[in-house]
């Protein structure tokens, strides 16, 4: 019997398809929820069901996305190019004068194609043709711990590929002054062609695999990749009627911004309002919305009891777009009504409840820290804080000491020590001669293999043995963008307590994937001494022991399959550890994870001896405030 079998049975009049619940669809094990989390009319909806295609975001109606390649499979002969022309009657004089001449051009064209070969089929574009999208629809309700792991490390790949892809277009693409450039569009039609766009397989009702409450994300189009939210302008993501057996539609997913004058936001109750009655980026509404669309797949939702996703979307100074979406787990739709809004037009409000027992609302942290910043700016200490700055100064940020789990107050005992001191080594290179801001053509960015290793905004773009950072040889200015980690902190740490790893570090900001965020500190420790501190049993880092996670950072790989991988030289190993038994600094306290989000970054700017470069972090990732921070120290899985 096959592995995937599949037979018919009969259920309230209509046949429908049953797949064996213990089947493994890919790889891992996926354990699928067959019946409703609720009481509801539609039993047969959440089965794996066949449906339609859905056209994703950004795909044009010919199956393809924005400005599809083309493929050259169709002939275009010379009765077929008679016809055409045939067709291409000249234009009228009351016709649009841009159409006109699009049209004339269009006769030239191809009167020429014609003349140059009479009698030769000519090739012409096709549009390439759309992988079709299976329409199944599952609900993922329990998930073995190697699967958990499984989608995780799935979708850090994918967000990974779409952080660093973006970062490529941006640099490779150019707009005119004042003009936005698309780059995360550019950066997700790329993956969809590659077939890198998650769950195109199947649709997910509820939870998805792989993302946590709290998971944050600054473009539209990073949803859509890994599945959260399926339209880059619609605020609802919803099943079409097509594709649903019942015939009618099923909304899936909402994104609240507050964009409609009649929202009301309370954490656990939304009031969301319905789409339609407004032109784009108004706030106030022109005409009567319909009960149609992804207004009718919420009302539908409701009466089915189909719990919705909900992203708020939130301002952030932060966020290279000024807005930051937020993942805030499943809410059910309980009312729906359809009343006068305050513009004055007919409006449909939809009353949507939180469903009990998920984590702390991913938006109610984000606001959370802003508070805790607001405090302790101003030198009051919240319940639980111990120490405003055990740093004592020494940082660009306070680093305050957090322990509302027992009366400990280590980090408080150690001498803090901001970076270490390497000793003294005479330079073998002359430093850079730019007298503003390196660019790619200066003597460090060249020893980056010919670029600079940072955006405008300080982000990796991509990891490396090791990277070269001006230095106090170079004649650049403190602005360059060649000097970024040399800076020291640019995030709000703070040293917590916690029942499960002790002490652990956590930002009170938001920390955006392949930034900066701190230095591995402590006494180095060079030949003779190494020995005697393994003799006498001190804490020690010994930087040969990470693992070089930096060579997922900026992997495109899977998105460019044709671009040659980059050649690093080989580079010497480290020679000296760090001894943090009594000096150290926040990085000492980043706890161990055989899946991290953060990991070290060799990097040279204050000497030339690549045998001891500092030990830079960087996040893998976007991690949220009051999110822990963990590090990979090649200690095994943790």
């Amino acid at each position: 019997m096959s592995s995937k079998y599949q037979r018919k049975r009969r259920k309230n009049g209509k046949m429908v398809k049953e797949t064996n619940p213990n089947e493994v669809i890919g790889k891992p094990l996926l354990a699928m929820d067959t019946s409703p989390p609720l009481s509801s009319p539609l039993l047969d909806f959440l089965s794996l069901l066949p449906l339609t295609p859905k056209l994703e975001p950004l795909e044009t109606n010919n199956g393809g996305i924005a400005d599809p390649s083309p493929d050259p499979v169709s002939l275009l002969t010379p009765e077929l190019c008679d016809r055409l022309l045939g067709e291409l009657i000249p234009a009228a004089s009351d016709d649009d004068p841009l159409f006109s001449r699009y049209l004339r051009l269009a006769q030239l064209e191809l009167s020429a194609a014609v003349a140059a070969t009479p009698s030769t089929a000519l090739v012409v574009a096709k549009p390439k043709k759309k992988r079709a999208r299976s329409g199944e629809m599952v609900r993922v309700s329990q998930l073995l711990p190697g699967d958990r792991i499984h989608f995780l490390a799935l979708v850090r790949r994918t967000r990974i590929t779409y952080d660093c892809l973006r970062s490529l277009c941006l640099r490779e693409l150019e707009s005119p002054p004042g003009r936005r450039t698309r780059s995360d569009l550019k950066a997700a039609k790329k993956m969809l062609d590659h077939g890198l766009w998650l769950h195109r397989d199947r649709r997910i009702i509820g939870s998805l695999p792989g993302i946590s409450i709290g998971d944050v994300f600054f473009y539209r189009a990073e949803l859509c990749i890994v599945g959260v939210h399926g339209a880059v302008q619609a605020g609802i993501d919803y099943v079409a009627a097509s594709q649903v057996p019942e015939g009618e539609p099923i909304a899936t997913s909402i994104i609240a911004s507050g964009g409609y004058q009649d929202d009301e936001d309370s954490d656990d109750v939304l009031i969301y309002t319905g789409s339609g009655g407004r032109g784009r980026n108004d706030i106030h509404h022109s005409a009567d919305q319909k009960l149609e669309r992804g207004n009718l797949a919420l009302e539908r939702s409701m009466s089915y009891g189909v719990e919705v996703r909900v992203v708020r979307g939130l301002s952030s100074e932060v966020s290279p777009t000024g807005k930051v979406y937020v993942y805030d787990g499943l809410y059910k739709v309980v009312e729906c009504r359809c009343v006068i809004g305050k513009s004055g037009c007919q409006v449909y409000r939809f009353k949507l409840l939180r469903i009990q027992g998920q984590e702390v609302l991913g938006s109610k942290i984000l606001k959370l820290a802003e508070e805790l910043k607001a405090k302790l700016a101003s030198k009051v200490r919240p319940a639980g804080y111990l120490l405003l700055d055990i740093s004592r100064k020494m940082e660009a940020f306070p680093v305050p000491l957090f322990n509302d789990v027992d009366k400990e107050q280590d980090p408080w005992l150690f001498e803090y020590l901001p970076r270490p001191e390497y000793p003294r080594f005479v330079s073998k290179r002359r430093g850079c001669r730019c007298t503003l801001e390196c660019s790619e053509d200066c003597v460090c960015a060249k020893r980056n293999n010919f670029k600079l290793a940072y955006d405008g905004n300080g982000t990796l773009l991509r990891g490396r043995p090791i990277v070269y950072e001006c230095g106090d040889s170079c004649h650049c200015t403190s602005n360059c963008p060649n000097r970024v980690s040399q800076k020291g902190l640019r995030h709000r740490l703070e040293v917590f307590r916690s029942r499960e790893t002790g002490w652990g570090v956590r930002s009170l900001d938001l920390i955006q994937a392949g930034a900066f965020i701190c230095e591995f500190s402590g006494e180095v420790l060079i030949k003779e001494k190494i020995q005697e501190a393994l003799v006498d049993g001190r804490s020690v880092i010994d930087p040969k022991r990470f693992p070089e996670r930096w060579k997922e950072w900026g992997d495109v790989s899977d998105a460019l399959p044709d671009e040659p991988p980059p050649v690093f030289p080989r580079l010497r190993e480290p020679r000296y550890l760090l001894d943090v038994s009594s000096k150290r600094n926040v990085a000492c306290y980043i706890s161990h994870s055989g899946r991290p989000n953060v990991f070290v970054q060799f990097v040279l700017f204050g000497h030339d001896n690549e045998s001891y470069p500092h030990l830079m972090v960087f996040a893998m990732e976007n991690i949220p405030p009051l999110r822990e921070l963990s590090i990979d120290y090649g200690i095994g899985d943790g």
